[in-house]
C-alpha cells in the first residue's frame, strides 16, 4: 500500500512521533487530519508541513471518549472519507506501582486504551462500508515486556495488543488492515509529560529517552512498516528488541535483566 493520495488521520499529532509523521506524510501528497488536545500546537505543526491546504485540524481529547461518533462524523466530512487512522496519542508513567494512586491508573487506561479503542470503534463502520481501511496503533516495547516504573502504562499497551490482534482477525475478510508499531526509546517529551504516582507530570527528560531514536528517523521507519502492511513492527534499539525475544524464549533470563535495567 502506498500512502500517496491517502486521507490519514493522526492522533497525538502535536509533538513527538505524531508531529514528525505529519511533516513527513505531508511531503508525500497525502491529505492529513491532525488531532490532539492542544489546538495551538497543532496549528504550529501545520505551519511546518508541506501543502497546508491538504491539512485539517481536529482537536480531540482521548480521555473524553464518549462523544467520538460526532468527532468521526466531523473527520469524515473534512475530506469526504478517511483511509488510515494512526492511533498515536497517549501518556506515559514514571512511578512504582506501590506509589501510584488508582486515579492515575484509571486516567492512563482511559487515555491509552479506552480512548484509542473508542475512536477505532467509532471509525470502524466507515471502513466496513468502504470495504477498505487501515488502523495503525502506536504501542510500545513495554506492550510486550513490562519494566519498572511503567506498571499501568505497560498494562495499557499490552491491552492494545490484545484488542488490535483480535480486531485484525475479525476484519481481515473486509479488507481492513491493522499495523501495531512498538517504539523503544524515542527522543520526545514522553518522559517529561509522564504521570507520577500522584498524577503530576514528571517534568524532566529521562536519560534513556534523551539517547533514543530521533522522531524524524522513527517516522520514516513507521511509514515503511505501514506501506508494507506489517502486522507488528519493533522500532527500537538493539537492547530493547533483544528484550522482546528474550521474553519469548528465555523469560527467566529477561526477568533478571529487567531488574538491573536503567529505564529512566
Amino acid at each position: 500500500m502506498k500512502l500517496k493520495n491517502k486521507i490519514i488521520w493522526i492522533t497525538g499529532a502535536s509533538s513527538g512521533i505524531g508531529k514528525s509523521l505529519a511533516i513527513l506524510l505531508s511531503s508525500q501528497n497525502t491529505k492529513l487530519i491532525l488531532s490532539s488536545r492542544n489546538e495551538s500546537l497543532l496549528n504550529d505543526v501545520k505551519k511546518n508541513c508541506f501543502n497546508e491546504k491538504n491539512i485539517k485540524i481536529l482537536p480531540l481529547d482521548l480521555e473524553n471518549y464518549k462523544n467520538f461518533n460526532k468527532i468521526v462524523e466531523k473527520a469524515i466530512s473534512l475530506f469526504g472519507s478517511v483511509d488510515v487512522l494512526v492511533n498515536n496519542g497517549g501518556i506515559s508513567q514514571r512511578s512504582l506501582a506501590a506509589d501510584t494512586s488508582i486515579e492515575v491508573d484509571e486516567r492512563i487506561m482511559k487515555i491509552n486504551y479506552l480512548g484509542t479503542v473508542a475512536l477505532t470503534k467509532a471509525l470502524l463502520p466507515h471502513f466496513i462500508e468502504n470495504k477498505k481501511g487501515t488502523f495503525v496503533v502506536t504501542t510500545s516495547i513495554v506492550g510486550k515486556i513490562g519494566t519498572p516504573l511503567r506498571s499501568t502504562y505497560a498494562a495499557s499497551k499490552h491491552a492494545l495488543h490484545g484488542f488490535f490482534d483480535s480486531l485484525r482477525a475479525e476484519v481481515f475478510d473486509k479488507n481492513i488492515k491493522v499495523t501495531i508499531v512498538c517504539p523503544g526509546f524515542v527522543t520526545t517529551n514522553v518522559s517529561k509529560n509522564a504521570l507520577t504516582g500522584d498524577g503530576t507530570p514528571q517534568n524532566k527528560m529521562d536519560n534513556a529517552t534523551a539517547k533514543g531514536i530521533h522522531p524524524d528517523k522513527f517516522a520514516k521507519l513507521m511509514v515503511k512498516a505501514i506501506e508494507k502492511e506489517k502486522e507488528e513492527v519493533y522500532i527500537a534499539g538493539a537492547k530493547e528488541k533483544l528484550g522482546v525475544y528474550a521474553k519469548r524464549f528465555y523469560p527467566k533470563l529477561l526477568s533478571k535483566m529487567i531488574r538491573k535495567l536503567s529505564v529512566t
